[in-house]
């Protein structure tokens, strides 16, 4: 007999439990979808309320998330900071994303980071197809991350991280055993900021890359079929102009896609077409490598199909004498891939050692009632201590350069 769910709101959460982030991945055979897919989430405010964008803003407690390369830049010797965001508010209380990150400098020119990232998808509760309990699940998703970046020059620096991932989705239901998901995979990044004057203004320029969650696929309970992870490239920039000595603005725009295998389709024959399995069959079954260097060229739609699993995200910040900040910003995906696209706002204060960011999504394009952080605020609290400038004599444990510059 199969387990059945207690009311429509467990149901609802079970069928949500694959495509967390990709709310039309069953239903559009174009979207690309992978494990884990909270993974692609920016787990704290202030990137959230920037659209997403990370990968080039000033270094932080969260840098390591978006692109090591940007913790050898970090201006406080050590920096902690725990995120918290609501999940599917409006259907359920129990859901959440977590997140607690922090760095520690060691010398002028590296730092160390770790991450812990916590999904909890609360309890369901199962039934008999006669209405006899038949016990509940909590399911679960964290990843464990450890980071480290190092300048190698006054404007240029690299990172790398390691991280175990945990999916465990399903559970036993009537003695079927379906095994949670483990994963190890590492991030690359590299980031450049530099500070410019053009005509009379001063800026700060910054660029950043990174390649994310490359690590083996994960495996449920069909050992014959794995999952990708969320493999993703992600390229940036950050433009900083200070107006005066109080008040800064940045620009901040970043590009990303999946580097994994795009599903293959014909349009007119339906995906359960066993020409059409078939081929996927074959695109699922491809390495880590091959399934990265295809994901440039594999799209049935050519070209013009890659550039639309391209997502963009762009924000602007405020800042007024490093002290509040106002933030805003934009996120899309194309409607054949995800169709998530939402604006985002949100405030920051800094004070001393202590900080926090709130953000407010909201949700636009065909898509926006299934955004499942739609209507919630999301909160992020920091904890910086010793400023660079403060925490290093000149021998220094070697001196020190200067604060980061702040974009």
């Amino acid at each position: 007999m199969q387990p059945l769910f207690s009311n429509s709101r467990s149901a609802l959460l079970a069928g949500l439990l694959l495509v967390a982030g990709t709310s039309q991945a069953q239903t559009d055979q174009t979207t690309i979808t992978t494990a884990v897919p909270i993974l692609t989430l920016s787990p704290d405010a202030r990137a959230s309320a920037l659209g997403e964008a990370g990968v080039a803003t000033s270094p932080d407690a969260n840098s390591a998330y978006f692109n090591p390369g940007k913790l050898g830049f970090v201006p406080y010797k050590y920096s902690a900071s725990v995120s918290y965001s609501p999940w599917l508010r409006n259907v359920t209380d129990d859901m959440s994303l977590s997140f607690l990150s922090g760095y520690g400098k060691i010398g002028e020119r590296s730092a160390f980071g770790a991450s812990l990232m916590y999904f909890d998808l609360g309890t369901i509760d199962y039934r008999t197809g006669a209405n006899l309990p038949n016990g509940s699940f909590s399911p679960r998703e964290y990843a464990l991350t450890v980071s480290y970046g190092l300048q190698l020059t006054d404007n240029f620096g690299v990172g790398a991280s390691a991280r175990y991932v945990r999916s465990n989705l399903v559970g036993t239901v009537n003695g079927n055993d379906a095994r949670p998901g483990n994963a190890a995979a590492v991030d690359l990044g590299a980031y450049y900021s530099k500070d410019v004057t053009i005509g009379t203004g001063l800026y700060n320029v910054a660029f950043g890359g990174s390649v994310s969650n490359i690590g083996n696929k994960i495996t449920y309970n069909d050992v014959e079929n794995p999952s990708f992870l969320p493999t993703t490239l992600k390229l940036g920039t950050a433009l900083t102009r200070e107006i005066d000595q109080y008040n800064k603005i940045t620009l901040v725009f970043d590009a990303s896609k999946l580097l994994v295998p795009s599903p293959y389709y014909e349009k007119g024959v339906p995906p359960n077409n066993p020409g059409i399995v078939a081929k996927n069959n074959e695109r699922a079954q491809q390495g880590l490598v091959s399934g990265i260097f295809n994901s440039f060229s594999d799209a049935p739609g050519g070209f013009k199909e890659e550039l639309r699993e391209i997502n963009l995200s762009t924000g602007l910040e405020y800042n007024y004498n490093n002290l509040l900040y106002v933030r805003g910003g934009y996120f899309y995906e194309a409607p054949d891939k995800g169709d998530r696209q939402y604006a985002s706002l949100g405030l920051g204060v800094r004070y001393q050692v202590f900080g926090i960011d709130g953000t407010y999504l909201v949700p636009t394009g065909n898509n926006s009632q299934n955004n499942p952080l739609a209507q919630t605020i999301r909160i992020s609290l920091h904890f910086n201590l010793n400023k660079l400038s403060e925490a290093f004599d000149e021998n220094g444990a070697g001196g020190t350069s200067g604060d980061a510059p702040s974009n």
